[in-house]
């Protein structure tokens, strides 16, 4: 009985020492966790992942922080010699500022901000107050604050100074500046039917009736001949409301209500253009249609008098189109039409003279610029086919040249990353951005220059100031420093490519590996998830090497992916998507499979996801789509009906009128489908994607007998901020921990490094 007993208690003794290990294994995990929270490392452990780089207003130079271990160093180039130095003796400036201002300390002292260089050595802003320094002897010179008067946001000066607009019950007046008159220009005026206003798109009310904030808003011609506003009218409109129970002082929840349209909804907020004649004193009518709040007209002035641009959207996204009015004689001419089977995206234009506007269109298949003669109605493509125009950086309308971003058009790069090119107003196009790298751009606001953020997910970023009309590096300022994560074991994220669901279309995704990983073990696997035909995943620069470090910390290999019907290459890859929004997972699964194929370390039985918004929706959909392959998840902020979203997301993508589509593909009307572990969560005060989705999944999971979690944060938005962050996150790691990794989860921990 002895010797039985003494074993007992050798059993129990090493049963506690096993259990004690893994607990301090688990708590390492949760340590390099939150050491990887962006909050932590970025410029604290790892230094220089992106650059920002600030403009002096006379166009000599430039200032930058350089960030290391050792400090940060405040440093200028000026563009005379290119040399790359300090801006001002750090210690010589903290010792003039502590003179003036004794709770100066190494902490708060990294507040310099807006400097600019003077005749009298260098002004710059320390705890909201303004300096000039005398960079020869360090003097400092408080700059007293001038008196400024607060402008009247609800009234508007017209460019001449001789009218001002402004509203009274519910009308658009104008009185002159001169003589002090008053003119009333509208008359049919009323609650609920404002002249001169604009629809908010989060103006939310106290109440079931409250009063809908005062907004004001005006556009005068350049000529101050004419002033163009919009009538708002929410006399029909509908509501959503949302009830906030976070007020201590409050025992009872304050009902909110906003104005909103729901996909197909015909009650909403309607907009209708009026222009007003200021010599008649008189409307000048168009044939400018009322709108909902989702495809309101927008309207710019021209330099030629009585003339204007009239961008107008259909409803429904199919239908796109510029005219151009000429009230003087009360005619209109269509210079741009875009037309599309799915949904017109990515359309803009910018007016460079009264005779040329330049424009992006996908009417190719892929988003290229026009230019567009007004007066011969002319359209000449200006870029070469077959890869994606993302944004214009600068137009120098003098030399008619247009610097822009595009991604896809070098052989063997991949699709995402973007670099920099030029064309003239012929068509004549250059590179000025060899480097096989994604390139973030920013131009000098003359155009002369621009600095460029070069990187990839696993090349370091390199910041250099570049010469615009040729791409010569004169200057290199900053280079990525991620020493402490590389001798903690880190490795950037791995890329990879496969064959898409068309079984044509190659499709890019990247992988983060824990520090502690071991080829050896197994290891599930998260997907990062969101498939908003309107974005893309793909990770493009070493900025965003860690976003998803710290869940994969906690023993996880962590996945993002684009499959077909995101955003970033064709109009036919996007168009996957277009009413089968429901079905975007698919290259998910066929991704993770492929990983898990190609890596025998990763446990294909063992996968989980998490998003955030339409991640959410995806989270959802993944476990109720495919219930048998996504085993956890955790859905926030989520859309999860979007018969119940907002109307201008649906409605473009998964289209219009609302049709038998939108209840196919609805989390609530699959939720019969359950077979995992989800946890539902949602921002009580959420104005962006109303919290009623949520509930009434929650609804259908009850009726259809499914476990499943729920966490209600009553004081945040669309966004988690502070402490209800934190929480979040904790939750999110700790139901992947318990669920997924079948370890015990950790709740006492600090997500802040100090």
């Amino acid at each position: 009985m002895k010797i039985r007993a003494i074993l007992l208690v050798l059993f129990s003794v090493i049963m506690f020492s096993c259990y004690k290990e893994k607990k301090i294994d688990i708590q390492a995990k949760y340590d390099n966790a939150v050491d990887f929270l962006y909050n932590n490392y970025n410029n604290k452990k790892v230094f220089n992942l992106n650059t920002n780089v600030n403009w002096f207003q006379d166009n000599s130079g430039i200032w930058f922080i350089d960030y290391s271990k050792e400090k940060k160093e405040y440093k200028t180039v000026n563009f005379n010699d290119y040399k790359v130095k300090a801006l001002f003796d750090y210690d010589k400036l903290k010792n003039a500022i502590s003179k003036l201002n004794d709770s100066f300390t190494e902490r708060n002292g990294l507040s310099f901000s807006n400097f600019q260089p003077l005749k009298e050595g260098l002004s710059f802003i320390y705890s909201n107050e303004k300096y000039i320094v005398d960079l020869k002897t360090y003097n400092l010179k408080k700059v007293e604050k001038t008196k400024q008067q607060e402008e009247n946001t609800n009234q508007s000066l017209s460019p001449d100074k001789k009218w001002l607009a402004y509203t009274k019950n519910y009308n658009l007046f104008i009185k002159s500046t001169l003589t002090n008159r008053e003119y009333q220009l509208s008359s049919s005026g009323k609650k609920d039917f404002q002249y001169a206003s604009y629809y908010g798109w989060f103006d939310k009310m106290k109440g079931e009736n409250g009063n809908r904030p005062d907004r004001f808003f005006v556009n005068w011609s350049k000529d101050s001949k004419y002033i163009s506003t919009t009538i708002v009218d929410t006399r029909n409109a509908e509501k959503m409301f949302l009830l906030d129970w976070s007020k201590d002082e409050l025992f009872k929840p304050e009902l909110l209500s906003y104005y909103r349209g729901s996909p197909g909804d015909s009650t909403m907020v309607k907009i209708t253009p009026v222009i007003y004649n200021i010599d008649t004193k008189k409307e000048v009518k168009t044939k400018l249609p009322t709108t909902t709040h989702i495809n309101a007209s927008q309207l710019q002035w021209t330099n030629t008098s009585g003339t204007l641009l009239a961008r107008i959207t259909k409803r429904g996204y199919k239908e796109e189109e510029l005219i151009l009015l000429n009230l003087k004689d009360n005619s209109t001419k269509k210079l741009i039409e875009e037309t599309s089977n799915t949904n017109v995206e990515n359309f803009d234009y910018q007016l460079i003279n009264d005779h040329k506007i330049i424009f992006y269109s996908e009417r190719s298949g892929w988003r290229q610029l026009y230019l567009l003669d007004i007066s011969s109605g002319k359209t000449t493509r200006l870029t070469s086919d077959g890869y994606v125009v993302n944004d214009i950086s600068f137009i120098d309308k003098d030399k008619e040249t247009i610097y822009y971003l595009a991604s896809g058009k070098e052989e063997n790069n991949n699709p995402y990353h973007q670099q920099l090119y030029c064309v003239d107003f012929n068509g004549n196009e250059k590179l000025l951005t060899a480097e096989n790298l994604h390139h973030q751009i920013n131009f000098s606001k003359d155009g002369k220059y621009f600095v460029d953020n070069m990187s990839t997910i696993q090349e370091k970023t390199k910041t250099v100031l570049r010469v615009s009309e040729t791409g010569k590096i004169v200057a290199e300022l900053t280079t990525a420093n991620v020493d402490w994560a590389t001798q903690k074991g880190w490795e950037a994220p791995i890329p990879f490519s496969l064959i898409g669901k068309d079984n044509k279309t190659t499709i890019y995704g990247a992988y983060w590996k824990p520090t502690h990983f071991s080829a050896s073990k197994k290891y599930p696997i998260i997907d990062a998830t969101y498939t908003g035909p309107h974005t893309q995943r793909f990770p493009k620069s070493f900025d965003r090497a860690f976003a998803n470090q710290a869940m994969a910390e906690l023993g996880f290999i962590v996945v993002q992916i684009d499959g077909l019907g995101t955003t970033g290459r064709s109009k036919a890859f996007r168009d996957f998507s277009y009413k089968k929004m429901g079905n975007n997972l698919e290259d998910h699964v066929k991704a993770i499979k492929h990983l898990a194929n190609e890596n025998s370390f990763i446990d294909v039985d063992k996968v989980g996801i998490f998003g955030h918004s339409a991640g959410g929706y995806d989270t959802g959909r993944a476990l109720l789509a495919f219930p048998d392959f996504y085993k956890v998840g955790v859905a926030s902020s989520a859309d999860h009906d979007f018969r119940m979203e907002k109307a201008w997301w649906p409605e473009m993508y998964q289209g219009w009128p609302v049709d038998s589509t939108y209840h196919q593909i609805s989390n609530v009307t699959n939720a019969k489908n359950l077979k995992g572990k989800l946890l539902i969560t949602h921002g009580g005060l959420d104005d962006n994607v109303n919290p009623s989705a949520t509930f009434k999944l929650a609804e259908a999971f009850i009726k259809a007998d499914k476990e499943f979690d729920l966490l209600i944060l009553p004081s945040q938005r669309h966004g988690y901020t502070g402490i209800h962050r934190d929480y979040f996150i904790k939750k999110r790691w700790n139901y992947f921990v318990e669920h997924l990794l079948n370890e015990e989860p950790i709740w006492d921990i600090t997500l802040k490094n100090e």
